[in-house]
């Protein structure tokens, strides 16, 4: 792949900055003038991000496009190394780009302050050569896969999830695409997000450096990519292993007749899934004062915990711990005359928990409307939020 920018010619300064690449024959002048001309679009700048954008720009990339709506906070340090303690607060792109500018003030930096939507996907894609997906679920994986396809931008994917993650290059003429290989996404609430499971804060430094090295080797031409590959990764057991992938040609999008022509309403097609998405039934809730008030009055109020042991012993408020997958094996532990607050960390586990007990003649059973998060930061600032 080269830059439609062309050739780009190299200051004396740039020259001593990259001479370690200078004289590698695999890279050598003529490389380093299409980094330069390049225009790399990450799309997120968290855990993947992070290692993606500050990779890139040490490697002379000329033009890095950040695309994020998020702030800083104190729970995303512990993997997204390119902000700070001092960031926490800050739009992200804005600490991002910051730290792109310290590492190499030849990058031109383009801030895209925004959510990805299917209604501007395509015009910020417009100015681009590669996408680095680093985004963290479903809906905007796909809407980056289907605006890759559509716009004929190469995809250098990566994702995380606790000690695991995969990597690959999709939507290259090529080569298949996202869909090729999931072609529907999961059942909402099927799969966790990182939020609820965890990541190991050093996976998406691993993968993100995979990405970059992907993202290098489409512009200089160079060696094999993971075109056709899904690389696997297992961290805990340093396992590296790879699925050989096909186009498939009656993919949806990329295949020989498609039907997804334009980009759709991608939360609709994905749904909602994770900790950090709203209840997807319809519950009754409790809000956390008037829970606070009624249990100092000394109501008799039974609090349910359905989150997982380890969770319990972050924070908890002395509730009586059930996980949720438990929960109809050990329905027996609860009495259904009494009224029941059932709480997780942020409402969703504990909305099915309500939802199930409910169907199972339990009638006075509520759901802690935003979990054990919204307690801390609305009645007790001294529980400890994860």
């Amino acid at each position: 792949m080269s830059s439609s920018s062309g050739p780009a010619s190299l200051t004396k300064e740039e020259i001593l900055r990259y001479s370690r690449h200078l004289i590698m024959p695999e890279v050598a002048l003529e490389g380093q003038q299409r980094l330069k001309a390049a225009r790399v679009l990450c799309i997120g700048a968290g855990g993947l991000g992070s290692p993606v954008a500050l990779y890139l720009a040490a490697a002379g990339v000329g033009t890095l496009g950040l695309v994020d709506f998020d702030v800083v906070d104190y729970t995303n340090l512990q993997r997204q190394i390119i902000h700070t303690t001092g960031d926490v607060g800050r739009l992200k792109v804005d600490s991002a780009a910051e730290k792109i500018k310290a590492i190499n003030p030849f990058v031109h930096v383009r801030r895209f302050d925004t959510r990805l939507t299917s209604a501007n996907a395509l015009e910020i894609f417009r100015d681009f050569d590669v996408i680095a997906d680093g985004t963290d679920n479903f809906a905007t994986r796909y809407l980056v896969n289907d605006a890759c396809v559509l716009s004929g931008k190469p995809n250098v994917y990566a994702s995380v999830f606790r000690f695991e993650g995969q990597a690959s290059v999709f939507a290259t003429d090529s080569g298949p695409c996202y869909r090729c290989l999931y072609p529907e996404p999961p059942p909402p609430g099927m799969v966790p997000s990182c939020a609820e499971g965890g990541v190991l804060g050093v996976l998406p430094g691993l993968l993100g450096i995979i990405q970059a090295t992907e993202v290098i080797k489409l512009i200089l031409g160079s060696g094999e990519t993971l075109v056709g590959r899904l690389l696997l990764v297992d961290a805990l057991a340093m396992h590296f292993r790879e699925m050989k992938l096909r186009k498939n040609p009656e993919c949806p999008v990329c295949g020989a007749n498609p039907t997804v022509t334009e980009l759709i309403d991608y939360d609709q097609f994905c749904g909602t899934r994770g900790e950090e998405s709203a209840a997807t039934t319809a519950v009754p809730e409790i809000e956390p004062e008037e829970l606070k008030q009624r249990l100092d009055c000394g109501e008799d109020i039974f609090l349910l915990d359905v989150r997982e042991p380890h969770e319990y012993q972050i924070c908890n408020l002395s509730g009586h711990l059930i996980p949720l997958g438990d929960l109809p094996q050990r329905v027996h532990e609860l009495d259904s005359s009494r009224e029941i607050v059932a709480h997780c960390k942020s409402g969703a586990r504990s909305a099915k928990a309500v939802e199930f007990l409910r169907g199972i003649g339990f009638l006075h059973v509520k759901n802690l409307a935003g979990g054990i998060t919204a307690w801390a930061d609305r009645i007790d600032q001294t529980v400890p939020k994860y």
